[in-house]
């Protein structure tokens, strides 16, 4: 019997089926399915494919007897009950690196949003306005930017800055260099924020980051910042992000991942005027899209009928 392959959040078209006119898997559906149809399939899935909106439970498990493989189409897997897997004996996997450039671009295409305010000047004139006097922005160049987590998303964005002219300042754990000239490693986490024009975050969702930018690291940025969080989200407690930004304490941020997502209708987030809100757009390129899907294919082949598997994510 073939392997019946689930992809419950959307996939490449194409790659999409390709994979489907192999021979070797049952493939459903051919776009993003509704939660309650995939608990309808759970029973039958052997592989499940998800992005950000699927989560997996320890519920969904139970639910999901002969399910031996989930791949997150993206890099962060905190969306997967890592534990509950391991102990049902379901591998997991994720495609490291296939949306690094899309996350970085979108990172700092939200800086310029926010330093040059096009996103509310675009919508003042499509309201009819030429409101030229209230869109008075500032200038990215010869900035001093903070990058928080320098990983391999952290690396494009502070490479793709060289243009700007700007000096970066760094903190992460496990990097103690960078080969730019213009990029050094703060002493501690909390110098990025005291020290930086533009603060943008890159570290992964886990214990040691939940909540890690709450009112202490906020307090510290000064009055004319911004802060960019196009990582995950749960990494900035939002309450103290709100109050900061309700009080005029920085000058403004850009989110695209939130601790809840959908961010909630009645969001308070919704209602200031200095945040920028994009919906976790940070992969959604075409291009991440087909090397997402590429690498997706290759590991499902790979498991399923070469036994072996890529891109491993333990608990």
């Amino acid at each position: 019997m073939k392997p019946f392959i689930v992809v419950s959040d959307g996939f490449d078209n194409k790659l999409f089926n390709y994979l489907k006119g192999t021979n070797e898997f049952e493939v459903y559906p051919e776009s993003k399915i509704s939660q309650d149809t995939l608990a309808g399939l759970l029973p039958r899935v052997n592989g499940l494919v998800i992005r950000s909106a699927t989560t997996i439970t320890a519920d969904l498990l139970e639910k999901a007897p002969n399910l031996e493989y989930v791949i997150r189409a993206g890099e962060g897997t905190d969306n997967i009950d890592k534990v509950s897997c391991e102990q049902k004996g379901v591998k997991v996997s994720n495609t490291p690196g296939a949306n690094n450039n899309s996350a970085a671009e979108h990172a700092i295409a939200l800086m310029m949003t926010v330093l040059r305010k096009t996103a509310y000047a675009h919508k003042n004139m499509t309201n009819g306005g030429w409101d030229k006097s209230k869109y008075l922005g500032n200038e990215l160049s010869c900035k001093r930017v903070g990058i928080v987590g320098f990983g391999r998303i952290g690396q494009i964005v502070a490479k793709r800055l060289a243009g700007f002219d700007v000096e970066v300042l760094f903190a992460d754990p496990f990097i103690e260099s960078s080969e730019l000239s213009y990029a050094k490693k703060a002493n501690e986490v909390g110098d990025v924020f005291k020290k930086c024009d533009i603060i943008t975050l890159h570290t992964p969702l886990m214990d040691a980051t939940k909540g890690m930018v709450g009112k202490k690291y906020l307090s510290h940025m000064k009055p004319d910042s911004i802060l960019i969080n196009a990582s995950r989200g749960g990494i900035v407690d939002e309450d103290a992000l709100y109050n900061i930004l309700k009080a005029g304490k920085i000058k403004a941020a850009g989110f695209d991942v939130f601790a809840t997502e959908p961010l909630p209708q009645d969001s308070k987030l919704r209602s200031l005027d200095n945040l920028v809100l994009t919906p976790h757009l940070g992969a959604s390129t075409e291009e991440a899209q087909v090397r997402v899907g590429e690498m997706v294919v290759n590991q499902l082949k790979e498991f399923f009928i070469n036994q072996n598997l890529l891109n491993e994510v333990k608990a």
